[in-house]
């Protein structure tokens, strides 16, 4: 069984999630560069791949199973399983700028690393608007003019406070994720589940 699993932030829980489920990968270190990784027994391979690839992985059957934030899953639109949320990695998408920034505006300009989940939004609520993708430092785009607002992930809000934006909507509750491709379900079942049954019992103990 393959598992991507998300490079970054969350990745050190979700090695420390994998070991207290009893799956062990002796030479995961910190700082390496090693891609492939395998436990023990040698019946997980975990791959380690960038964030905003693990659906993409997860949905072409080149993983089984995936560990990734909900942020991701949400700007991928993948078709696969979402089944089991891991509660670390926990933030929120929020819609934020300054404070006049959403006052007496027929249209929007958006700045985010996630358009879709931008695009979804505010179509939802009837709101045309213009999408700007950037891949860092998206609070800057408010401050010099480039975008009314941004559609982002924030934890504790200090990057916002500190650059004079504000949390002007939220949108979702963000965490880590297992995600199942629908074939690897199919076929491996007993395998995905025995995996998601000893992952819940180390959440719960």
């Amino acid at each position: 069984m393959t598992v991507a699993l998300a490079k970054g932030r969350t990745s050190n829980s979700s090695i420390k999630l994998l070991q207290s489920a009893g799956f062990h990968f002796d030479d995961i270190e910190d700082n390496t560069r090693k891609l492939v990784f395998y436990d023990k027994e040698r019946k997980v391979k975990l791959i380690s791949v960038k964030a905003v690839d693990v659906p993409t992985y997860v949905e072409k059957g080149a993983a089984d199973i995936g560990i990734v934030g909900k942020d991701n899953i949400l700007e991928a639109q993948s078709d696969l399983y979402e089944l089991l949320d891991l509660n670390f990695g926990q933030c929120k998408f929020v819609v934020a700028g300054l404070n006049s920034s959403l006052q007496q505006r027929s249209r929007l300009t958006v700045a985010s690393k996630y358009p879709v989940v931008a695009q979804n939004h505010f179509q939802r609520k009837g709101i045309p608007i213009e999408t700007i993708k950037l891949n860092g430092s998206v609070e800057l785009a408010p401050l010099i003019g480039m975008a009314d607002v941004i559609v982002d992930i924030v934890e504790t809000g200090r990057t916002l406070r500190e650059n004079g934006l504000t949390v002007l909507e939220e949108l979702d509750h963000i965490s880590t994720r297992l995600i199942v491709n629908k074939a690897s379900f199919a076929t491996k079942t007993d395998t995905i589940e025995d995996f998601v049954t000893k992952l819940k019992k180390a959440l719960e103990g």
